[in-house]
């Protein structure tokens, strides 16, 4: 049984540990970004706003976060 427990603890810590969600990043509190073996954050936002010269509303912004794996709720 204990070992049954320990496995089932690691698979779910395994299962989780590629899933990120930022919420609230420059005060858009109603924005959660999510990502799955994405790109690091930070340098993601950052390309896309220098690339789309345009904000986290923005449909230019959203696809070019999708491309690097971040997706909006």
């Amino acid at each position: 049984m204990k070992r049954l427990l320990i496995l089932a603890v690691a698979a779910a810590a395994m299962s989780t540990s590629a899933c990120v969600t930022v919420i609230g990043v420059d005060g858009d509190d109603d924005l959660a970004w999510h990502g799955e073996n994405a790109q690091p954050f930070d340098s993601a936002r950052d390309q896309c706003r220098a690339s789309t010269g345009k904000g986290q509303r923005s449909d230019a912004f959203r696809d070019c976060m999708a491309e690097k794996g971040w997706t909006r709720s």
